[in-house]
């Protein structure tokens, strides 16, 4: 007859066996998804190689119309989370990616700054809503001890975006440019939109809204699924009403932080050709090639924490120490600038800091989240912390443009990665851990 001890272990060892087969069911398909989704939304910074002098567009106007696409994002997201929550994931985020494809594909037709401007904001528009759904998607499957895994697994489509996608977008605009009379910028908005509504759709037959609408789970599978995250549920605080995630003053203080590392974020991913073109790099493959490199370091790097985060049932050091590493490779990459080389292993040091902070941070906002509020209070986090998508690539367009140097942009990032490190220390730590 077995002990105690012997069926506690067994459980244990189910359950594990059981969220690797979630794990590997769900996770590798919401990758796909956000390398899609994040190709369409920052392959404007390769664009920009040839659009900006196609279009007469100052640095500013690109760095405005870049960020753009955050103020639409912004104010649609949580509403579009909400609409998530209430019609299901399945055919919310196929709906988001089919038409986040279309408007990205419209993107060849930009015309002047004007034209960039609006369809940038469409896109955001179109996009709203599928980050935080995906966060919110991953509290219905995973208790928050597999949580940052899942997560950091999920976010590690930035990086691979950049692997494939930066070289992509080099040989297509190398490839196609005045292919049928088109620019190669324009062929790189509409080949890059294709796998968006492929995977859209592709969505409608692959994701379940629920845990017990699973048929991939035996029922023993589900019941294991469903108490743990049931009884992590009932650790966290639950809001009766939708307006109570708006009024948390925890909320806004997660927003504060995500908007200080969202900074550092958007200024990689937008800028990251230009500033290996400013190294003195002139071919648009090689800018491709090179750009690919910091994001094979932040692969390595995210999943390092996301497992420690994990393993150490440990939160806050585990994002403080990648924001700080955000901090060194921005200064160093200001401190080096015009060598390629070193221009490099500084960027790949940035690259694997910031980029690290996305995936470890909602740790902290769905340790105490839950309930009805969940939902409007991811969504305010995210859609206000991702304004700093908007503020950091028209900040480094205007100083760019007033200076024609990228070493100030390089320390103000900076700076602000370390208040986001120092407001991450003012969190809870009993409340974060576990």
């Amino acid at each position: 007859m077995s002990t105690p001890v012997d069926r506690s272990v067994s459980e244990r060892v189910t359950e594990k066996a059981v969220f690797r087969k979630v794990v590997l069911r769900i996770v590798p398909f919401l990758m796909l998804c956000y390398v899609v989704s994040y190709l369409d939304r920052v392959n404007v910074g390769f664009a920009q190689l040839q659009m900006s002098k196609d279009l007469n567009l100052s640095n500013a106007a690109f760095g405005l119309g870049a960020g753009l696409f955050f103020i639409g994002y912004f104010l649609f997201e949580v509403p579009s989370n909400i609409l998530l929550q209430k019609v299901g994931a399945r055919v919310w985020i196929a709906r988001i990616m089919i038409s986040w494809g279309v408007v990205s594909a419209a993107a060849m037709f930009t015309r002047d700054e004007w034209s960039f401007y609006a369809l940038r904001f469409l896109l955001g528009v179109a996009e709203a809503g599928f980050y935080p759904g995906v966060i919110l998607y991953c509290t219905y499957w995973f208790p928050a001890q597999r949580r940052a895994k899942a997560i950091a697994l999920f976010m590690s489509a930035i990086p691979v975006a950049g692997i494939f996608g930066n070289p992509l977008s080099g040989w297509i605009m190398h490839t196609f440019d005045q292919v049928g009379g088109l620019a190669g910028w324009q062929w790189l908005f509409v080949l890059e939109a294709l796998p968006a509504i492929a995977v859209g759709v592709w969505c409608l037959f692959y994701l379940d809204d629920s845990v017990r609408g699973a048929k991939w789970l035996s029922d023993e599978e589900k019941a294991v699924v469903e108490k743990a995250v049931a009884e992590d549920a009932g650790r966290t605080v639950g809001h009766g009403k939708l307006s109570e995630g708006f009024r948390n003053p925890k909320v806004w203080l997660m927003a504060f932080i995500y908007f200080c590392f969202v900074m550092g974020q958007y200024a990689l991913t937008f800028w990251m050709p230009a500033f290996v073109k400013s190294s003195g790099v002139k071919s648009v493959v090689a800018i491709g090639l090179l750009s690919a490199v910091p994001y094979v370091a932040a692969l390595v790097a995210m999943n390092f924490f996301g497992f420690s985060a994990d393993r150490r049932r440990e939160r806050r050091w585990h994002l403080v120490i990648p924001a700080l590493m955000g901090t060194a490779g921005f200064s160093a990459a200001a401190a080096v600038h015009g060598s390629v080389v070193l221009s490099l292993i500084a960027l790949s040091i940035a690259a694997a800091g910031v980029l690290t902070c996305a995936p470890l941070f909602w740790s902290l906002p769905t340790s105490f989240l839950g309930g009805v509020g969940a939902a409007a209070g991811i969504a305010v986090i995210n859609s206000v912390g991702n304004l700093a998508g908007f503020v950091s690539p028209y900040m480094i367009g205007a100083i760019k443009d007033s200076t024609g140097s990228s070493v100030v942009p390089m320390f103000v990032l900076a700076g602000v990665l370390v208040i986001g490190a120092l407001a991450v220390l003012t969190t809870d730590k009993r409340t974060v851990n576990r």
